[in-house]
């Protein structure tokens, strides 16, 4: 079987693709990226060799490119993880995360459609669903909560979301969706909550909190991610959303707090800067559905996870110490510097 794996160099999607060729040995991967500040083909390295996996540097917009690769490659499953991801970025120039989300999507699809593919699978986010009430804790998204964005990169996702079903119903696409809660892990891109502040607090650097660190996010080792990606897409349910959140929910004040312990690092070094625009409040998810129809469900408790996570980033300076210099850090004192 080919799987097709787009933003397959970025966090998400290596962690992917290292799992489908660890589990389906007899599946051969295209990964297509385009290799963006987030994507970084050295993440990849581990399998280039390998006879299964084949690397393609593309932009998911570029119509006459993806057809080209889909006629030659003729792929059974496309996981679509390509995306802008990052909220900030999305208040600082919404028009790229438009083109990529939505319209790289559609052009995706219509090769799809095009060449017969088996499924078409998205990977969206908890984020189009909006925030809960924090003295709520007994509400959770569902599959069945209404769509109620509140950043252009949540609007983007969403909007792709819609285009995917309307694809199913009009065009006979078959489609899954999947919305997952936040992911950490291996290979995330030090922009991020979660490997910004270990790699600052392993440099001594401060580390920038947004207002008082009070939003609440569900929390999802990449791992069990890949695992219930795999699950949807080697299934025979198709026209589904489901939802995929770790039972893991945290103050990101507390996250911050927890690292500084593990890395034996004094809480001196948070700084609290201005908050975001229309910065979220609480997520969690309920997935409950896809434990029902999969019997998929979190393996990995917090505390194990981010033990994990911070072992290999200290252990994996080669592959981030590049990245937080030149470009990254001029963006970096962008979004921090002027908030203090």
């Amino acid at each position: 079987m080919n799987i097709l794996v787009t933003g397959g160099a970025g966090f998400i999607g290596s962690n992917f693709c290292f799992y489908e060729n660890e589990k389906h040995k007899d599946n051969r991967i295209i990964c297509i990226d385009k290799l963006t500040y987030a994507g970084n083909l050295s993440t990849l390295k581990p399998l280039m060799d390998e006879p299964g996996f084949k690397f393609i540097k593309a932009d998911i917009c570029d119509r006459d490119t993806i057809n080209e690769i889909f006629e030659k490659e003729r792929p059974d499953i496309v996981v679509n993880f390509a995306a802008e991801s990052h909220v900030d970025r999305s208040i600082e120039d919404p028009s790229v995360f438009l083109s990529t989300n939505i319209t790289g999507t559609s052009v995706l699809m219509d090769a799809s459609c095009k060449y017969g593919v088996k499924r078409f699978h998205q990977i969206s986010t908890d984020e189009v669903y909006g925030d809960l009430p924090p003295d709520r804790p007994d509400l959770f998204f569902t599959e069945e909560t209404p769509l109620h964005t509140s950043s252009p990169y949540s609007s983007s996702k969403a909007g792709a979301d819609l285009l995917v079903m309307a694809y199913a119903r009009t065009y006979d696409l078959p489609v899954s969706i999947s919305r997952c809660s936040n992911n950490y892990g291996p290979y995330h891109f030090p922009e991020k909550l979660i490997p910004l502040m270990i790699i600052n607090a392993m440099n001594d650097k401060p580390l920038p909190v947004y207002g008082k660190g009070e939003n609440i996010r569900d929390w999802l080792y990449v791992e069990d991610h890949c695992k219930a990606v795999d699950m949807i897409i080697h299934s025979n349910i198709y026209g589904e959303v489901y939802n995929v959140g770790g039972h893991n929910e945290m103050k990101n004040i507390d996250i911050v707090k927890l690292i500084c312990k593990e890395l034996d690092k004094p809480e001196s070094l948070i700084t609290f800067v201005k908050d975001r625009k229309g910065h979220d409040l609480r997520y969690a998810i309920d997935p409950s559905k896809i434990q029902k129809d999969l019997g998929w469900k979190p393996e990995t408790r917090f505390e194990e996870g981010i033990k994990k996570t911070i072992k290999w980033y200290k252990e994996n300076k080669s592959w981030w110490e590049p990245i937080i210099s030149g470009e990254y850090m001029d963006y970096y004192e962008k979004m921090y510097g002027n908030r203090r």
